[in-house]
């Protein structure tokens, strides 16, 4: 039976690392080879090669899926100082004039070798790496050997580089996470191309960056539509500039414009003699009014309503599997997002595979996307300590790699940090896009008036630091405006809440370590996992509700709806500190009444009771206000019903049509007759939507004696 065994394992690894073989021409157009697949992997030091690779593992993805299993993978260990990767591979024909190997993300650090020769060293392990492999690859089908090492945890990085430290995560996974490919064309090789969209002029300029032996090339440029890959319109260029690039308009007269609501895209062809590339774009435009302090997308105000995924938290969580390398789960999770009434994410913390990118694109969601660099403040003294010159050349890498995609809309240099490293990196950087996007410097101060702050305004944290507990009813008392830090220049610059609530729980139903105190503030010691999830959508709704309707924000962005969830009854950091909302990671379910309390939290047209207190007298007139707030571009006319509710019973509801302008607000008062019974009631605003699905606020509370 061991033979058996053995004999089986070596069928299967037969079979697993059969090479890759690329069929090309001897010159152009290029062809992007695929080295996705399984892979060899061994462990061993960060200076010998191991002298066999007894383990296989998918690419992209992490060590911790190979099998057989390693051990203590993502801590600290003396097993290993690294991994090492194998692949080998055979192209048929002659090795062309152009021959890249593009590792997209791999983390920690890597050092590639191809037939024995070492290629490069690639600390970044949040960005790509392009490297010429032409003069060692081989033609003619005969095998080539490709060997990655990536460091076996973050410690393998240098202080002083973004190496992903993160105050949540214990377990810091090493892999090849996103693709690996070969890039196979003739000269000019078109290295990079930029794409500036002008929907004011109905045009866009192509700015494409080319390798070639002489600077007197013929460039031409073709934009079509993605989809039906109908023509749009060409250009043609003679010659390049001193910077090797050549730069071409393309009127797009009708053009269509990109938005979340219609995410629609173009593509541009660049061919030279020998090379051609392709990439998609869309034709929009985002900035921040300085006036309003309101996003502008496309030129109209544009309220931006979402959530955060914290991909690099999920990747220790223990159902991540290969979901985030399955693309109709991540299709899936955006598609979820949009039902939520979310059009904007931010990519929180570090950044997911590219092709995530792509289905944002192709879904419709605007992404903030954040660098992964937290250092909290000065005085907190994190195994991390970025310096800006290692930070520029990988916001370089980061910007070149993301800029065509019209789903991207800030660029995020950081979270929670009150570092002047990114700021002066960021600086360095931005006038590389031509698109000129925003940029949020986290904690930081920020570089420009056109630029962003962020704000984290979780009310409910007060009682983990030993202050007066947070209620509800304090809403009451507060105007709207979040808190963000002085040296931020909040007088200046737009706000965008990308972080609020402080009301987590595990999937399980449970508190995480930081909101074990609030649950027990606000439920006692014996509450139910019914209880605290009831409370947990009521909360979170009510305070998206007060957010949106204080318009002090260009954006409200709760946290976090894809994250890891981990029990919260043991000491940080291995207990769970912050959870995602999901029942089923998989199936994307989440707990129904929170899944349509937020929903209708949410919602273009929303509804806030300005209604807090949890008890109220019996009996007589009771007046209170409620805020009707259209994101939408049209006029909202719909009848609002507001009723009070004894469980099923509708003791007293009034009506009214409100006329709520584009981009506007409405705010109503009302007065209402209240109960002389005691007992518990809840106070309800609603509206049916266009799609016939209704929309509530809610406010429950209880009538108590009145002592008069």
């Amino acid at each position: 039976m061991k033979f058996l065994n053995l004999f089986l394992i070596f069928c299967l690894l037969f079979v697993i690392f059969e090479p890759v073989s690329a069929s090309l021409k001897p010159s152009g157009p290029r062809q992007n080879v695929s080295l996705d697949g399984e892979w060899e992997v061994a462990q061993g030091t960060m200076s010998d090669r191991p002298e066999s690779f007894d383990h296989a593992v998918p690419v992209p993805g992490l060590v911790d899926m190979a099998k057989p299993a390693f051990d203590k993978v993502g801590i600290k260990s003396d097993l290993r100082e690294a991994f090492w990767y194998r692949q080998s591979f055979t192209i048929k024909g002659d090795i062309p004039a152009v021959s890249i190997l593009k590792l997209h993300k791999a983390k920690y650090g890597s050092k590639i070798w191809v037939n024995g020769e070492m290629i490069a060293e690639h600390p970044p392990s949040f960005t790509p790496g392009y490297f010429d492999v032409k003069s060692v690859l081989k033609g003619g089908g005969q095998e080539n050997e490709i060997v990655i090492r990536v460091g076996a945890d973050r410690e393998s990085l240098p202080q002083d580089r973004p190496n992903g430290w993160d105050f949540e995560k214990y377990r810091y996974i090493p892999g090849i996470y996103d693709s690996v490919e070969l890039i196979l064309t003739g000269k000019p090789y078109v290295r990079n191309v930029q794409v500036v969209p002008d929907i004011d002029a109905r045009q866009v300029t192509i700015v494409a960056e080319i390798e070639a032996d002489d600077p007197d090339v013929d460039v031409s440029a073709e934009v079509t539509t993605a989809s039906a890959d109908e023509p749009v319109g060409t250009a043609t260029a003679s010659g390049l500039n001193d910077d090797g690039k050549v730069t071409m308009t393309i009127p797009i007269p009708n053009c269509h414009l990109w938005s979340p609501e219609d995410p629609f895209l173009y593509q541009v062809t660049i061919k030279t003699d020998g090379d051609a590339a392709k990439s998609r774009f869309g034709m929009r435009s985002f900035h921040f009014d300085p006036v309003t302090k309101r996003a502008m997308l496309n030129g109209k105000p544009y309220y931006m309503r979402g959530s955060n995924i914290t991909l690099l938290r999920f990747f220790e969580d223990s159902a991540r599997g290969d979901l985030p390398w399955r693309e109709q789960w991540v299709r899936d999770l955006h598609r979820k997002c949009k039902t939520m009434h979310w059009n904007s994410l931010r990519y929180c913390i570090g950044f997911p595979p590219e092709f995530w990118y792509d289905i944002a694109d192709e879904e419709g969601i605007l992404i903030q996307d954040e660098f992964p660099i937290w250092t909290l403040n000065p005085g907190a003294k994190p195994p991390e300590s970025p310096k800006t010159e290692h930070i520029v050349p990988q916001y370089v890498d980061w910007m070149r790699e993301r800029w065509n995609h019209p789903c991207v809309v800030i660029w995020d240099a950081q979270n929670e940090s009150e570092t002047d490293q990114t700021g002066k990196a960021l600086m360095q950087v931005r006038r590389l896009d031509l698109s000129n996007r925003p940029w949020d410097n986290g904690w930081g101060e920020a570089q420009s008036k056109s630029d962003c702050l962020e704000s984290h305004p979780y009310l409910f944290s007060a009682v983990e630091w030993g202050n007066k507990p947070f209620k509800l009813s304090d809403l009451a008392k507060l105007d709207g405006t979040p808190k963000v830090y002085q040296n931020q220049n909040v007088n200046e610059h737009a706000i965008i809440i990308n972080e609020y609530a402080w009301l987590w729980l595990t999937r399980d139903g449970n508190p995480t370590c930081l909101t074990q105190k609030v649950y027990k503030d606000l439920l006692g010691s014996n509450s139910t996992v019914a209880e605290r999830r009831e409370i947990y959508a009521r909360y979170l709704a009510a305070l998206t509700e007060f957010w949106r309707a204080k318009r002090k924000c260009a954006g409200v962005l709760h946290f976090t709806v894809l994250g890891y969830s981990r029990p919260g009854d043991i000491p940080r950091p291995e207990g769970g500190a912050t959870s995602d909302h999901f029942l089923d990671v998989e199936a994307l379910k989440m707990d129904p009444l929170f899944e349509q309390r937020v929903k209708d939290a949410f919602a273009p047209i929303g509804l806030m009771l300005d209604f807090w207190q949890s008890e109220m007298s019996a009996g007589g007139t009771k007046k209170f206000k409620l805020y009707v707030t259209n994101d939408l571009p049209s006029e909202f006319t719909n009848e609002i019903v507001v009723k009070l509710v004894r469980g099923n019973d509708v003791l007293t509801q009034q009506s009214f049509r409100p006329v709520v302008a584009a981009f506007g607000q409405q705010i109503q008062s009302l007065e209402m007759e209240f109960p002389s019974e005691q007992g518990e009631y809840e106070l309800v605003a609603e509206y049916q939507d266009a799609s016939g699905e209704t929309v509530t606020s809610r406010r429950p509370f209880r009538i108590i004696k009145n002592d008069s």
